[in-house]
């Protein structure tokens, strides 16, 4: 609502009959959605939920557990011994977790070679740790009560606390009263256990024996071991053996292996020695069960225990990672020892209804009151004599167990206060020994091992085990830092306006979002935009000059259109720049980011999207690079000329264009980002934001990409959105979870500046393209052949799925073939070419394994099989459909792909589209009589396991389940039946299309050039007219450049003027004032030979207007002078003055000035029309005029501070655009970039046809690939054939 009235109050004043604009989706500012904030909060609380009630059981059933293997529960041995052999597999089931986990990571991620040193040090702390758990679990546990279980287990915090008052880990002094307290309040525990259990030998509570002195020494010793568990917490936090650790990290995965095995073996010997060789209680033949009861209730109660606890674990590191660490971590974790004795009396409380000797439930309640008032030594001795006849056994052995606390005594009840102690001591020391928890700043993108010390977790403690084993100190964040420079480039070959327009409003979203590069910014970084446009340029046939086409047109467009929509002006500062590659526009965003618009012109640089980022890479990490890193070399960017500066209240500001490089100074090349671009993509702030924060926290990143989505609508563009969706959510999180991504996509990629700088990749990358293999791995999949070159040299790309992008999708069923015919062969290409360097590259690349390697060989294999799949899926649907035979169906099936080949071999690429886009739709057809076929299959045989049955079954479980996995992407669910019905094509005919026109290296895609044709409506036409005569047409045109030509040819070049305004008629009005001002030097003065900032806007105006410039120069310039249209220049002036007077102190005056200095322009301008631009004196006089009620207002208001403020804006409004020439060394490093790199490639004849043999050759070599889908068809034939016998000797049917 409050955008509408926005857009109502600037509707409501019109200085122009077309005052309308553009409103591009996304130029609205991004607000926060309120169900997205309540969806937040609400996923918080239910993680939260989740982590306290899964670590309550898990806790809950290791304590029954350990009660019904007591010696002194009523079970019977052979109970007790399998409910011990039900605790031992909880302590083995992490361990377990652990091995297979660090197993998976040696196997799929390269490691260094451990040092035996740190490794036996490291393997003797987790022997010692397993151990006391194991001692403190199997042995002491089973001989004590239930609530001093409960309580005991809180003690293993002490050596942490030790830890922190030694190397006063605290940045604050007063904080070490945390530790402090933790340290005696856990002493006092251990002292009040060690009271409550000489009360009870001395008051025969239980029949308690002295022996029980052995087991709490030993409970307290094994909790000392089991507190060294997290040593290495207090040590990274103090910085202290930073090598060592340091070390382990790179074999860490090993040593798991290693100790895990170890934790194990411990964890069987404990067992072992203590109950088969000191109690004897093992009798091997009480391993056989018979009792269903007893097997049930352990394996429920053992399932419980681990199943809780791994899931507590998972749900605690999501907590920290959705940023909620205190509500839904540190919070449900320190409530679950209470939550647990809250449960407890709640289930005492319950046994009231249980008890069935005639007992009424009322008066047992009753009697539980009454213990409140010392009537509970009844209420336990009517437990002796209850049976579990009627009563659950478990809840009845825990309530006994209660029993044999000192509320049992016989002489005194004051004694139960020390076990109440003892838990508020040892719960009170767990909280404040952990107070650091409740401070941690997770950071957006944080890998658990950046949160926890150890992979490991401890079953029998896991609320413990994940408040203790979070990090004291969370490394800082490197995204904090503010020394990150990113450039983004967008390519751009023959876009529409639309697409254009996408890619202009998602860099002005990002120039808002980010805000002036002088204020400070959550998100700290600096960028700039490039836009590099192949064939921008065109030779007009009737004058044969230079100039540029109609996509050039369309972009200086879009650039005015979204300056307005997100400005409400027209752009500030705009620059024309001659360039030894074409040319470059140069435009100042609203918040003072710099964008540049690249004009190539094929005809001075090559053209195509791999040299264009061969273009920006040497540019922005070469040139650039260089001269910031060395100012000495260049002297005229160590003393910036006043023409760079700007003054602002008696402060110099560098301008943007020079500002960035000055800053680039203090970044490393690690610190400097490239944002690859096509120029249709789409995306917002957050998606960009995120790709950084992955390069910038783990260096060994390379390049990070992000989830592209396609756009557009039709039937292909519906088949193109199942596919991407699936090879997002399966094959790339696949390859980002086993190894590396392999291909990072050119439309939105964020590459790291040092990473392309490497060797053997930028300059790899900008190799010529010689033999036929190089023209497909090269130039038909670029963006996968730079991801092959740096995951070669060692660096890692992976994949973001939050990182939202979308970009235009081929909607012709022509366009998509042509894409996906540079696409196929050059992936395989490049993977084949991985997967030949696979040993180096494994050496040279932690991320990449030796079995990663061989899965990247199944999958190439898979899709050497996928025909001869589809074809048999065919050969089903004929069988069912048409009643065949199985042989029959088979060679039916096969017919179609040969004919296929054959049509390939022998025809032109637009009849092999034509008839594949006729066997497409026959094939959807018989797909979709396949799908009911498979069904119909299931139907008659009552089964779904039959082969066509489970994979269809298991295909659709599977992409349901990941969809729902993916929940703002599950509605593409609904694509996949469209995917379903063109496997054929896609997976069949597109292949053979592919590897048949392997040697038709054509882009294929946006081939048209509009530009060409359009760009003879130039902006010099005088007259345009089409005539008739008869049957004949006739087209009249008249140009500028001839009238003038005409005139210089008579000799009265004076007469120019007026026969150009008559041709023009009333579209061009010459100025009165025009032919009395004097006329300009046309001289071309140098923009860096230190001419003063205050300089008259005479000599500002002759060095953008009247220097000698190429022909495409005018066109360009005329757009922008646009700016200086009665319409226009109100419309500036007062978002000029709101901009320059936006502090809240100064919206009294600057609404003064808006008001009055409107009111001065519209009395100047009176007699000027809305549209007409103003020339050179009126300029000036406004100028006068301007400068003039603005001073005076301003006095008026007392602020005469703020006049150079408003002169500046006023300035600027009516400033014109500049043509600029590019400096000596600039220009100079551009001729050789050409010169060694970029010049037009013009090949003879003979290396064309050449070239084309090669190619063709290496279609020939790669035929075998067809050979083998062949032979895979023989394969499933005989495979086929063999079912078929089986079935028929074993007399069912197939």
């Amino acid at each position: 609502a409050e955008s509408l009235r926005m857009r109502r109050k600037k509707r409501a004043v019109r200085d122009t009959w077309d005052p309308f604009q553009l409103n591009p989706a996304g130029a609205e500012k991004e607000q926060k959605r309120r169900c997205f904030q309540l969806a937040q909060h609400l996923v918080a609380v239910l993680v939260g939920l989740a982590v306290l009630t899964t670590a309550v059981v898990a806790k809950g059933s290791l304590l029954v557990l350990s009660t019904l293997s007591s010696p002194m529960s009523r079970r019977t041995p052979k109970d007790k011994q399998f409910y011990m052999l039900m605790m031992m597999f909880c302590l083995v089931f992490p361990n377990v977790l652990v091995f297979l986990k660090s197993l998976w990571r040696c196997s799929f991620k390269s490691f260094v070679p451990p040092k035996m040193k740190i490794m036996a040090f490291i393997c003797l702390i987790e022997v010692l740790v397993s151990l006391g758990t194991s001692v403190l679990v199997l042995v002491v546990m089973p001989q004590f009560d239930v609530l001093t279980n409960l309580f005991i287990s809180g003690g293993v915090c002490i050596v942490s606390a030790i830890m922190q008052i030694i190397f006063r880990l605290q940045r604050d002094n007063w904080k070490i009263v945390f530790p402090i307290c933790s340290l005696i309040l856990t002493s006092i525990g251990y002292c009040m256990l060690g009271i409550d259990y000489y009360v009870r030998v001395t008051s025969y509570v239980d029949r308690q024996g002295s022996d029980c002195y052995i087991y709490v020494a030993l409970g307290i010793f094994s909790s000392l071991l089991v507190s060294l568990c997290w040593w290495e917490n207090s040590l990274q936090a103090t910085n202290r053996m930073q090598d060592t650790l340091s070390q382990l990290d790179g074999f860490r995965d090993f040593v798991f292996v290693i100790s895990s095995i170890l934790r194990i073996l411990v964890i069987g010997a404990v067992y072992l020695i203590y109950h088969k060789l000191i109690a004897k209680t093992i009798i091997w033949d009480n391993f056989i069960l018979r009792d269903g009861e007893l097997l049930k209730t352990g394996l429920v109660l053992f399932f419980l225990q681990a199943f809780c606890s791994a899931a507590c674990h998972w749900f605690g590191v999501v907590a920290c990672k959705i940023h909620s660490v205190r509500m839904s971590f540190a919070l449900p974790l320190c409530c679950t020892g209470p939550a647990m004795l809250l449960l407890g009396i709640v289930l005492f409380f319950t046994l009231g209804w249980k008890l069935d000797n005639g007992t009424k439930a009322e008066s047992i309640i009753g009697e539980f009151f009454l213990f409140l008032y010392s009537f509970f030594l009844e209420f336990c001795d009517k437990l002796l004599y209850l049976n579990s006849k009627n009563t659950s056994a478990v809840l009845l052995e825990l309530t006994r167990s209660m029993c044999r606390t000192s509320l049992n005594s016989h002489y005194f009840q004051w004694p139960f206060a020390m076990l109440a102690l003892e838990g508020v001591c040892m719960w009170s020391g767990l909280v404040t020994c952990t107070y650091y928890v409740w401070k941690i700043k997770v950071q957006r993108i944080e890998r658990t091992s950046q949160l926890f010390v150890r992979r490991l977790y401890e079953s029998a403690f896991i609320d413990l085990s994940l408040l203790l084993n979070t990090k004291m100190k969370v490394p800082k964040a490197k995204t904090q830092e503010r020394s990150c420079v990113i450039y983004l480039c967008a390519t751009m070959w023959h876009e529409t306006y639309d697409e254009m327009l996408k890619i202009l409003t998602s860099m002005f979203r990002l120039d808002r979002y980010r805000g002036d590069p002088k204020e400070d910014h959550k998100d700290c970084f600096d960028f700039e935009c490039h836009i590099l446009m192949d064939d921008a340029f065109m030779t007009d046939d009737d004058t044969n000059k230079r100039l540029v086409n109609s996509y050039v047109n369309d972009l200086i467009h879009v650039v005015i259109e979204v300056y307005r929509v997100f400005t409400n002006k027209e752009p500030d500062d705009v620059s024309i720049i001659e360039t030894p590659y074409g040319g470059r526009l140069m435009f100042v965003l609203p918040e003072g980011n710099m964008l540049y618009v690249h004009l190539k012109d094929k005809l001075l640089i090559r053209n195509k999207k791999r040299w264009s980022q061969i273009m920006y890479m040497y540019y922005l990490l070469g040139w650039k690079g260089y001269i910031v890193k060395n100012p000495s070399k260049i002297p005229q960017l160590n003393n910036f000329s006043r023409a760079s500066l700007v003054s602002l209240d008696s402060e110099t500001f560098v301008l943007p264009q020079y500002d960035n490089d000055n800053k680039r100074k203090f970044i490393s090349d690690d610190n400097t980002y490239i944002l690859a671009l096509d120029g249709d993509t789409d995306f917002h702030p957050k998606a960009v934001i995120l790709l950084v924060d992955r390069l910038r926290m783990y260096d060994n990143v390379g390049a990070a990409c992000g989830r592209i989505h396609p756009t557009g609508m039709g039937p292909m563009v519906w088949y193109q959105k199942f596919e991407y969706a699936v090879g997002h959510w399966l094959q790339k999180t696949a390859e980002h979870v086993f190894g590396s991504v392999l291909c990072s996509p050119g439309c939105f990629s964020l590459f790291r500046g040092s990473a392309l700088m490497d060797d053997h990749v930028l300059k790899r990358y900008s190799t010529t393209a010689q033999r036929a293999q190089e023209y497909v791995q090269y130039d038909q999949g670029e963006d996968r052949w730079l991801c092959t070159l740096l995951l070669q040299q060692g660096w890692r790309v992976e994949y973001n799925a939050a990182s939202d992008a979308y970009t235009n999708s081929p909607q012709e069923f022509e366009e998509f073939y042509n894409q996906r015919r540079r696409w196929g062969p050059s992936t395989l290409a490049n993977t084949l070419d991985l997967l030949h360097s696979g040993p180096e590259t494994v050496k040279r690349n932690e991320s990449i394994s030796g079995i990663y390697v061989f899965y990247q060989m199944f999958t190439v294999g898979s899709s050497i099989l996928g025909p001869a799949s589809v074809t048999l899926m065919i050969a089903s649907a004929f069988q069912f459909v048409f009643r065949l035979t199985g042989t029959l169906s088979i060679v039916v099936a096969c017919v179609p792909p040969v004919f296929y080949i054959l049509i390939c071999f022998l025809t032109k690429s637009n009849t092999q589209i034509t008839i594949a886009g006729i066997m497409s739709v026959l094939y959807a057809f018989l797909m979709t009589a396949s799908f009911f076929s498979i069904i119909g299959d299931m139907v008659i045989q009552q089964t779904f396991l039959t082969p066509t049955g489970l994979f269809l079954i298991s295909m659709a479980i599977m992409y349901l389940i990941t969809a729902l996995l993916h929940p703002e992407e599950f509605f593409l669910i609904i694509y996949g039946l469209m995917y379903f019905i063109c496997i054929p094509s896609g997976y069949l005919l597109l292949t053979i299309y592919s590897l048949v026109n392997m040697n038709n290296v054509s882009w294929g895609t946006r081939e048209t050039n509009k530009g060409g044709v359009e760009q003879k409506k130039l902006h010099n036409l005088l007259c345009d007219k089409t005539c008739r005569c008869c049957c004949w047409d006739m087209k009249i045109q008249v140009m500028d450049e001839w009238i003038n030509e005409l005139c210089c040819f008579t000799g009265n070049p004076g007469n120019r003027a007026s026969d150009i305004s008559a041709a023009r008629g009333s579209d061009y009005t010459a100025h009165p004032s025009q032919s009395n001002h004097p006329k300009r030097n046309t001289s071309t003065p140098s923009l860096n030979a230190g001419a003063s900032h205050q300089t008259t806007r005479q000599e500002r105006r002759s060095q953008g207007r009247d220097c000698k410039t190429s022909n495409w120069v005018h066109p360009v310039k005329e757009e922008f002078l646009k700016k200086l249209t009665y319409f226009n220049m109100k419309r500036n002036l007062q978002e000029q003055i709101r901009y320059a007077l936006r502090n809240k102190d100064y919206d009294e005056v600057c609404e003064d000035l808006v008001l009055m200095l409107t009111d001065t322009l519209n009395v100047e301008l009176n007699s000027v029309g809305p549209e007409d631009v103003l020339s050179d004196y009126q300029l000036e006089e406004l100028q006068l005029a301007l400068n003039r009620q603005a001073r005076q207002t301003l006095k008026t208001n007392r602020m005469e501070k703020l006049e150079k403020r408003v002169k500046l804006a006023i300035e600027k409004t009516l400033a014109a655009p500049q043509v600029q020439k590019l400096e000596e060394n600039e220009n100079d490093f551009w001729n050789k970039l050409i010169e060694r790199y970029l010049k037009p490639i013009s090949h003879s004849k003979e290396h064309q046809e050449e070239v084309n043999r090669e190619l063709k050759s290496l279609r020939n070599k790669v035929e075998p690939l067809t050979l083998m889908f062949l032979l895979s068809f023989a394969i499933l034939l005989i495979h086929h054939f063999t079912l078929t016998f089986i079935f028929f000797l074993t007399g069912c049917t197939f």
